[in-house]
C-alpha cells in the first residue's frame, strides 16, 4: 500500500510572527475604539444607583433613597410634622447645580419624598449627601432645569428644626409683642 504525500510549501521566515503582530494590533485598535466610544457616555440613572450602592459609606433605604453621612449630628431627628432649617445644594449627576441655599426653612413634609426621607434620618448639625432616584424626586416629567427621570444629588446640612406648633406659638408671641409696642409717632 502506498501513501500519497501532499507537498506543502514552506512558510517564509518571519511570516508567523508578522501574523501574530497583526492580530495583536487589530485587537488593540478594537479595544481602543471601544474605550473611546464609551467616553462621555453617562451611565443610566439605574446603572449609576446600582454602582453607587457599593461605594463605601453609602446606605440604600427600602424606598431606594441613597445617602452617605458626611458628618453626624447630635440629638433627635426631625419628623414629617416639623419645619427644618437646612443648607443645601442640589445638582444633577453631571454636576449641574439646579438649586442652592445656605439657610432655608422648609416643612419636612413639603419637599420631594426622597428629600423628606433624608431629612428624617439626619440629626441637628449633621451633613449628608443624598442621591434621590426620580421616583422619589420629580418623576419622569421635566421640572424647570431638571430633566425627567433624573437622579438628584443633594448635599444637605441640618441646622435646626422646630415643630409646626412651636413655630405658630413663636409667631403669635411676636405678633403680640408688636401689637403691644408703642407705634412710632404716638
Amino acid at each position: 500500500m502506498s501513501t500519497t504525500a501532499v507537498p506543502l510549501r514552506p512558510i517564509a521566515k518571519g511570516s508567523l510572527t508578522r501574523l501574530w503582530i497583526g492580530v495583536a494590533i487589530v485587537a488593540l485598535a478594537a479595544g481602543g475604539l471601544a474605550w473611546a466610544g464609551q467616553q462621555g457616555v453617562a451611565p443610566s440613572p439605574a446603572a449609576f444607583l446600582a454602582q453607587n450602592a457599593h461605594e463605601a459609606g453609602v446606605v440604600t433605604t427600602e424606598s431606594g433613597l441613597q445617602y452617605k453621612v458626611l458628618e453626624e449630628g447630635t440629638g433627635p431627628s426631625p419628623t414629617s410634622s416639623d419645619v427644618a432649617l437646612v443648607g443645601y445644594k442640589g445638582a444633577l449627576l453631571d454636576g449641574t447645580v439646579f438649586d442652592e441655599n445656605p439657610q432655608a426653612p422648609m416643612p419636612v413634609d413639603g419637599v420631594v419624598p426622597g428629600f423628606s426621607e433624608g431629612l428624617q434620618k439626619m440629626k441637628k448639625g449633621g451633613k449628608y449627601r443624598l442621591w434621590i432616584p426620580s421616583e422619589l424626586g420629580y418623576g419622569a416629567e421635566d421640572n424647570g432645569p431638571i430633566p425627567g427621570g433624573s437622579v438628584l444629588v443633594f448635599d444637605v446640612t441640618l441646622h435646626d428644626f422646630k415643630s409646626k406648633a412651636e413655630l405658630m406659638q413663636l409667631q403669635q408671641q411676636l405678633m403680640q409683642q408688636q401689637g403691644a409696642a408703642p407705634q412710632p409717632g404716638q
